[in-house]
């Protein structure tokens, strides 16, 4: 193997270890809330709520489109309906 094409493969690893880290590692997981914090329906941009809905699993999973009023985020208390949220799930 000549030296650009052993470069070219370290790099590749490289970049897989850093996808498969962000689609697999701890943004999968939920979060868990700090002190004072309470959840917050309908702020959370794509890709950035923070768990679970009935359509997926949790944290950065499902959130296709900004405001998603089933999707949440935690925020802290007293703050989400300044911040245009809603402090309950949408009715199914």
């Amino acid at each position: 193997m000549n030296h650009q094409a052993t470069i070219q493969a370290a790099l590749a690893g490289i970049l897989a270890l850093g996808i498969g880290a962000t689609a697999f590692g701890a943004a999968t997981g939920p979060v868990t809330p700090k002190a004072n914090q309470e959840k917050c329906y309908g702020i959370a941009k794509a890709s950035q709520n923070d768990c679970g809905t009935g359509k997926h699993a949790c944290a950065g999973q499902g959130a296709k489109t900004d405001n998603d009023p089933a999707e949440w985020k935690y925020v802290d208390k007293g703050t989400c309906e300044k911040v245009g949220g809603k402090m309950a799930a949408p009715k199914a």
